[in-house]
């Protein structure tokens, strides 16, 4: 059974927000931006990370750590789809993994150090999963938006 989702106030949203703009930021200068002080607002990030409403990490820019090629996978598959989902996620180069409705039953975002390393992890590993019958690649030109604000608008 799924948990209900967390409700959050404005306060809760104008804290994410800060965050989501430098995750860097303190928590005495949320704090005078939120009207909180630095203490509440700590626990406020606690709540909120203890709850799995969000993480704190960092974010790195493929290209500039060694994997210029990334594309988007549209998998389909004729066995139990949380299968081959627990295979996939266990892959080191897939980086964002939906299960989904509509023309695939997953979509998996990848990031690869070069075309024969996308070959090899498609033909090879993707492919070879029990249950996957198709792989459509969607590779990625050029990265023109991304952003991680979902949740406080």
């Amino acid at each position: 059974m799924r948990p209900a989702p967390v409700r959050l106030d404005e306060v809760s949203k104008a804290i994410i927000t800060q965050l989501q703009q430098d995750g860097r930021r303190s928590y005495g200068a949320i704090g005078k931006a939120v009207g909180l002080s630095e203490a509440a607002v700590r626990q406020r990030v606690q709540r909120l990370t203890d709850a799995g409403v969000m993480q704190i990490v960092a974010v790195t820019d493929p290209l500039q750590v060694g994997f210029p090629r990334a594309a988007m996978l549209g998998i389909k598959v004729d066995v139990d789809v949380e299968t081959v989902a627990d295979a996939l996620g266990a892959m080191a180069e897939v980086d964002y993994l939906v299960i989904c409705a509509g023309g695939f039953d997953l979509m998996a975002e990848v990031v690869a150090e070069d075309d024969d390393h996308l070959l090899e992890l498609v033909n090879r590993r993707i492919r070879s999963c029990p249950g996957v019958i198709s792989i459509d690649t969607f590779v990625y030109l050029k990265l023109r938006k991304q952003i991680y604000s979902w949740g406080t608008r």
